[in-house]
């Protein structure tokens, strides 16, 4: 087999990946919104029928009058809500990609291992390394992007539908739910994201490819009860109490890092995100009025936080080691 360069071989890594797991990678997140799509039509269809039997009025006003009694000010405020609707769609998705990677990052190196395939791929001309480094691009890179895909194609398929509903009620959508400003803004702050939750889940991948490259059975007790046994001992003998730190700190920065990292946004300042969600449905407007941490500026500085620095050196060190492991080890025991 001829892989070519350096490059080629490792583009061709990852295809073999993507194709290993296209179930989890594109048909999940496609699937999610898919179900949630179908859950709006029923939604509104039922929103239809109870508005032919009782009519729908929002103080007194009908739904059909809305937009005539909408000012800019209450205009922009819809349209911040609506902001908000969209980002919060993502939250579905989210979840089954964080189950996604989580278990692919279990299986990526010790089921190679469980079936014996690991001996035929070290018999050919590829590195460990660019096998650990192409699971790893897999799981931060390509299955998060096809994830970014699913969200956008939901939200588009949501704000057809619900410019469907508004034109069924002589309500014209297009300044209400098409506005290019906000949209394009969302859309280029997801793919901006992307890299930074890369980074962030550093800690969780190199993690979950060092146990399954080291484990020789179940490596998922290994991933999962390690970290927890080492969280209930520290609470235990209060070891942080001593580093005056709290028993909250091990739990959040050392237990969350390695097991949460990967989900989509968790780097985000959950107080500052809960206050930026009141304040969009007040005065402020749009994806920038959501959160001060989702706007350009936020978003390049959380790649300098020592969290951050700190977690993409942890994250390389656990990937090294997986490395080592995929070298010494062939075999496992079920």
């Amino acid at each position: 087999m001829n892989t070519g360069t350096p490059m080629n071989t490792f583009a061709w890594l990852v295809k073999r990946e993507y194709w290993e797991n296209r179930g989890g990678f594109l048909w999940t997140p496609a699937i999610v919104a898919t179900v949630f799509l179908s859950i709006m039509v029923l939604a509104l269809v039922w929103a239809e029928f109870m508005a032919r039997k009782n009519g729908v009025d929002i103080n007194g006003i009908q739904l059909e009058q809305l937009t005539r009694h909408l000012g800019p000010e209450e205009m922009a405020k819809m349209q911040a809500g609506m902001d908000i609707g969209l980002l919060t769609l993502g939250v579905p998705i989210g979840i089954a990609l964080f189950f996604v990677v989580f278990f692919y990052g279990i299986g990526a190196l010790y089921n190679d291992r469980a079936d014996r395939s690991a001996l035929f791929w070290k018999s050919l001309p590829i590195s460990d390394t660019g096998t650990v480094l192409s699971k790893v691009a897999a799981a931060i890179v390509l299955a998060p992007v096809l994830a970014t895909f699913a969200l956008i194609a939901l939200q588009l398929g949501f704000l057809i539908l619900m410019s469907l509903y508004a034109l069924l009620h002589g309500i014209n959508p297009f300044p209400l739910l098409w506005s290019p400003t906000h949209l394009v803004a969302m859309w280029v702050k997801l793919f901006l994201m992307l890299p930074v939750n890369a980074l962030w889940a550093l800690p969780t991948i190199g993690w979950l490819l060092l146990c399954s490259s080291f484990a020789r059975s179940k490596p998922f007790l290994w991933a999962v009860m390690l970290p927890i046994f080492a969280g209930v001992l520290n609470s235990w003998i209060g070891l942080m109490n001593h580093l005056s730190l709290s028993n909250t700190w091990f739990w959040r920065h050392i237990v969350g890092r390695l097991l949460t990292s990967i989900f989509p946004g968790s780097w985000l300042d959950a107080e500052q995100l809960r206050e930026g969600f009141q304040e969009a449905g007040g005065m402020h407007v749009g994806v920038n009025g959501i959160s001060p941490t989702l706007t350009f500026e936020a978003i390049g500085n959380a790649l300098a936080t020592p969290d951050m620095l700190i977690g993409i050196v942890a994250g390389a060190a656990m990937i090294a080691g997986a490395i080592y492991f995929r070298r010494q080890r062939t075999e496992s025991y079920a």
